[in-house]
């Protein structure tokens, strides 16, 4: 692709995704406010960027890119510097997660437990001989108006 100009909003995220021709998904989180709450909660922002074969950034690269001219229907950002590779979090496996909570939990002291509190099973309600006989009057004359 030829030289082309860049102009509008400077920003630096972390490479998620490369499997597209020249093309590269960047990401990077933003703070948003919520003034319900009075506080703020993480939101991801994600782009499709042109990935120029000079720069030819890879996954999990930090790169800065520029807003452009519109490229395709979706692209609409350049990379126009890379920074040194970090570690991704996808980088870490569950292989990885399970040792390490193995590790931990091998350190921690066994604790004795504590037997388990036996539970009451519920009681149940039991109906006088009135009240029997006042339900079973109530369901025929509902019977009897039905017809």
């Amino acid at each position: 692709m030829k030289n082309t100009s860049t102009r509008g909003r400077t920003f630096t995220g972390i490479v998620t995704s490369g499997k597209m021709r020249r093309t590269v998904t960047v990401a990077w989180t933003r703070r948003y406010y919520l003034p319900k709450y009075e506080r703020y909660e993480k939101r991801r922002t994600k782009v499709k960027a042109h990935n120029p074969d000079v720069i030819d950034a890879r996954v999990g690269d930090t790169v800065t890119v520029m807003e452009t001219r519109p490229l395709s229907k979706t692209k609409h950002f350049t990379i126009i510097k890379k920074h040194e590779a970090v570690a991704s979090v996808d980088a870490v496996t569950k292989e990885d997660v399970q040792e390490a909570v193995k590790e931990a939990s091998a350190e921690e002291e066994p604790q004795a437990e504590e037997p388990a509190k036996k539970r009451r099973k519920p009681t149940k309600r039991k109906t006088t001989k009135k009240k029997a006989a006042k339900k079973k009057a109530k369901k025929k004359a509902t019977r009897t108006t039905k017809k």
